[in-house]
């Protein structure tokens, strides 16, 4: 479901970024307006960005092999920092350096109208996108915080998508603004100040991106609550007397694998102690799907503090 949901919004903002930057692009042209060529090669970012999270997904859900035992799922989380990396190196980048070429040698925008049509064309479909992204996020968070979701959020693409089109808004309105005020006071100088800030804008939303990616690349632990929950289904099974170390580690976002050391009692037989590991197996899987392989460990508590 949330695979399917991710592609929902992903293919809605590439179908929404292609048309917007062949429109931008050639409103550019015709004008001459940095901003608007800043916002035409921040909806060509956007438009890649789409379509390296698609390529993501489908990696992602390669079977487990020889090569990869736990699956690819985070591949995901790679081509989810790559975007964060194209955006920066590409978007932001760029675009200053052109912001930066208007601001030191301006000229006037010609035919504003152009921009002024294109810039609303985008505010429409930016906004539908938008929408349906708020949509698919707000569905996942629940009642909680957004800022929550996001830093505890295993499945990347619904809030790169929504971060990516929040960036876009805000350039359009930054656009609309400069180009405006650059026509209204006679100082086009402002048109490349403009991009400047989309610019930064750009890289803002690149540099929050990469610091949420590389957390979930780099081996982020289950959440909070999964890890309360799965001590204490642990503690609870009957014949054992302790837990030791409980280690969780996202290697997709529905897939979670999970390293229990535990101390049985000392008197149970070896048959005994493999129904509770295969018992306890399954009522961890079934009070959180997302738990794919299990690895239990039979050990004491000194023991396990000499292994560390």
């Amino acid at each position: 479901m949330a695979s399917h949901t991710s592609k929902s919004v992903i293919f809605a903002a590439l179908a929404g970024n292609t048309a917007i930057a062949a429109s931008k692009f050639v409103a550019a042209y015709f004008t001459g307006s940095a901003a608007m060529l800043s916002e035409a090669i921040h909806s060509v970012v956007d438009t890649g960005n789409q379509l390296l999270l698609l390529i993501g997904l489908k990696r992602a859900a390669l079977p487990a092999d020889a090569r990869h035992p736990f699956g690819y799922g985070l591949q995901l989380y790679f081509y989810t920092f790559v975007v964060a990396v194209l955006i920066f190196g590409v978007g932001s980048v760029v675009t200053f350096l052109h912001g930066l070429e208007k601001v030191l040698h301006p000229h006037p925008i010609e035919h504003a109208w152009i921009n002024y049509l294109v810039l609303g064309f985008g505010v429409v479909f930016e906004g539908g996108v938008w929408l349906i992204a708020l949509k698919a996020f707000n569905k996942q968070r629940g009642g909680r915080s957004l800022l929550w979701e996001v830093r505890s959020s295993k499945d990347p693409t619904v809030f790169t998508v929504l971060f990516e089109d929040t960036a876009a808004l805000l350039g359009l309105v930054v656009a609309l603004v400069g180009i405006g005020l650059s026509q209204l006071l006679g100082l086009p100088v402002l048109d490349g100040i403009a991009s400047l800030v989309i610019a930064a804008i750009l890289a803002g939303t690149a540099i929050f991106l990469a610091v949420e990616s590389q957390s979930l690349l780099t081996g982020e632990a289950a959440s909070h609550e999964t890890r309360i929950g799965i001590n204490r289904i642990a503690r609870a099974e009957p014949g054992v007397v302790g837990l030791n170390q409980a280690r969780t580690m996202h290697f997709g976002p529905n897939e979670v694998l999970v390293a229990l050391s535990l101390d049985f009692q000392d008197d149970l037989p070896a048959g005994e102690v493999e129904k509770i590991v295969t018992r306890l197996e399954a009522k961890l899987k079934a009070a959180y799907p997302e738990i794919g392989p299990v690895f239990i460990e039979a050990q004491s508590f000194a023991q396990d503090r000499l292994g560390d």
